[in-house]
């Protein structure tokens, strides 16, 4: 049994949705396998959930390279600090502050390990998990210039929100 399905398992009958939802989604059905995997993997780092993040990690590794699963840990980090900064300065509104220069180091975000597309399909994972609606416009747009289709920026959203519920269930059970 793989170490997602041991996870997946311990839920009850309350929450068995998200053992279906999160099944389902990992075989990827717009995105690639892959991208589904890194999708969820980057999610899981994301929200700083050992268990899932250890079992994707562990369950991926003949989906996965050692450079997509770098670029999710990196893509995690980068968005853990972007959408912080950028939903802030959106939210208080003010043109001072949209004016400032950022000077925050995201150069894994131009280069990264992987491919431009791979960590904007995580960034964007990122983006939705935190609610930050300058982030998410602006790798909807970069995906949409990387040839990426609305059908597959759509997945991405539903398996950040299939990481939360899973977490959120998987929580609630101990």
């Amino acid at each position: 049994m793989s170490q997602i399905d041991a996870l997946r398992e311990s839920l009850s009958d309350a929450t068995k949705d998200m053992k279906l939802n999160l099944s389902s989604l990992l075989r990827g059905d717009q995105l690639s396998e892959a991208d589904a995997w890194g999708c969820a993997l980057t999610s899981s780092y994301f929200l700083r959930h050992a268990e899932l993040r250890n079992a994707l990690i562990a369950d991926s590794a003949e989906i996965l390279s050692d450079t997509e699963r770098d670029d999710a840990k990196a893509a995690a980090a980068i968005m853990g600090m972007n959408t912080i900064y950028y939903r802030s300065r959106h939210m208080i509104g003010k043109e001072f502050y949209e004016q400032q220069r950022a000077g925050l180091r995201m150069n894994r975000m131009m280069k990264p390990a992987s491919s431009k597309e791979k960590f904007e399909l995580y960034s964007m994972a990122c983006a939705a998990l935190a609610g930050c609606d300058v982030c998410l416009r602006s790798h909807e747009e970069s995906l949409l210039k990387e040839g990426v289709s609305q059908e597959q920026v759509h997945e991405v959203l539903r398996i950040a929100g299939v990481i939360h519920g899973f977490i959120v269930a998987f929580e609630s059970e101990k």
